[in-house]
């Protein structure tokens, strides 16, 4: 039986054994060929520092005009210098290999763990004192248990459902079910109804405790984007290029960029590594052009509408540091932002998705504010006096380069579009998020981006 992280090193495994024997016979076994990287985000500076190690020569383009892609760390304006992220949020228990090059550039990691409060049809039930039904509660660990026994043929299967449906089938209760939806969905990013019962079930039943929502960087998660970049080299680095074409011919791949000012430059390599989110893989030109596989594949893959409001307040009016709080409401799930970073000033991020995330991020600072005021006033009242300015808002939905948060894998998806997105392209290995275990993490893209390295490298 495969656990999604053995899935997946099993199918790079695979393309591995198609290189090798390709690098054997080839005349490339003597030298170390140049690689294009496409995208500064974390699988793309992850791809690009391991292929440095190993010699190669690289060069890594970026589309914005910021490296880091998802990370996205924000330093709020008149709070003492507090420090949100605005984009990926945790490092969990389980993300070794994150957590390695944390200890390697010296970047410590603070307790991010929460516990929860809940705000449920009007009432306001603090952590500890809500949970699911004791009948709930016994089923639940029957499954768990079931869960272990599974063979691959029970994952492909219970992956051709979606979570919600899977769970009502398995005797969840109607109030366990909405409060199930709301908990979950904070994590894929839209109703459970639309995630495949396989790659939820996983996530819990291969998981720690908490759901791998465990630290983050102290000082900001780009901390370990800017260690990567520095360890890859800035002068190897080009912001504002936007890759627009990649064509392939004999042991060359040339990428056409535009430039800001509406120009062109290029750039030829041996390899190429793109690291890009499916929206902007789709949007280049490939000659030869992917495979219709592939291409299924990236149309099928959707990404989840996430927006996050962060609010700075003047105190912090919340009861404790580990704060997080889901509601049924418009602002969704809260959380404790500055968790640990000031005695007095702090910052709530309300973190919605879906439909709800699609209208917060259409309307004006004065709605949003209004959305976070009226979510938490059943367990605080009135809290719009402190609210210490206007909230910094970012939605991922409209994100010019990824169009989503992270990717959503749906019904009957993980055993088909997963591998087929994986596929390599003649001389283009990708790597990203959406094509990890850990999907939707950090981890995730760093171990997309270094098994890329790695297969190139021989």
């Amino acid at each position: 039986m495969l656990t999604r992280r053995e899935f997946i090193s099993t199918a790079a495994a695979a393309t591995a054994g198609v290189l090798a024997s390709r690098v054997v016979f080839g005349a490339d076994i003597l030298t170390k060929p140049r690689v294009v990287v496409l995208g500064a985000g974390l699988a793309g500076l992850a791809a690009a520092n391991l292929l440095r190690e190993h010699g190669h020569e690289v060069t890594v383009l970026e589309a914005r005009g910021r490296i880091g892609g998802r990370v996205f760390s924000h330093r709020m304006e008149g709070t003492d210098s507090l420090t949100v992220e605005l984009g990926a949020e945790w490092v969990g228990e389980s993300h070794t290999r994150i957590r390695e090059l944390c200890d390697e550039f010296g970047l410590p990691l603070i307790d991010n763990r929460f516990r929860t409060d809940l705000i449920y049809r009007g009432k306001h039930s603090p952590a500890g004192e809500w949970a699911y039904s004791a009948e709930w509660e016994t089923r639940w660990e029957q499954l768990l248990a079931e869960y272990a026994g599974y063979s691959d043929a029970d994952k492909a299967r219970i992956d051709r459902t979606d979570w919600w449906r899977f769970l009502l089938a398995h005797g969840m209760g109607e109030r366990d079910l909405e409060i199930r939806d709301l908990l979950d969905s904070t994590d894929f990013g839209e109703c459970i109804r639309h995630v495949s019962a396989y790659a939820a079930f996983a996530e819990y039943a291969e998981s720690c405790e908490h759901n791998e929502m465990d630290f983050k960087i102290t000082g900001g998660n780009a901390r370990i984007v800017e260690a990567l970049a520095d360890r890859v080299g800035r002068r190897n680095i080009r912001t504002g290029l936007t890759a627009v074409a990649v064509h392939q011919s004999g042991d060359s791949v040339r990428v056409t960029c535009r430039t800001k000012d509406g120009g062109t430059e290029s750039f030829e390599a041996g390899r190429l590594v793109c690291a890009l989110p499916t929206t902007a893989v789709r949007a280049i030109e490939w000659k030869p052009g992917l495979s219709e596989e592939t291409l299924w594949g990236l149309d099928a893959l959707q990404y989840a509408r996430i927006v996050k409001v962060v609010t700075p307040f003047s105190e912090k009016f919340w009861p404790r540091e580990d704060f997080d709080m889901v509601t049924d409401r418009y602002g969704h799930y809260f959380y404790h932002a500055t968790k640990g970073q000031s005695a007095e000033r702090g910052a709530l991020t309300a973190y919605a998705i879906g439909d709800k995330a699609d209208v917060i991020a259409r309307q004006d600072d004065a709605f949003r504010k209004h959305v976070v005021a009226e979510s938490l006033s059943p367990a605080f009242g009135d809290i719009t006096a402190k609210m210490s300015g206007d909230p910094v808002t970012y939605y991922w939905g409209n994100d010019q380069y990824s169009r989503g948060a992270y990717a959503l894998y749906g019904v009957g998806q993980w055993y088909t579009v997963m591998p087929a997105l994986r596929k390599r392209h003649g001389l283009v290995w990708f790597a990203g998020e959406h094509l990890a275990d850990w999907q939707g993490f950090m981890e995730g893209a760093i171990n997309s981006g270094e098994d890329a390295a790695l297969e190139i490298a021989g």
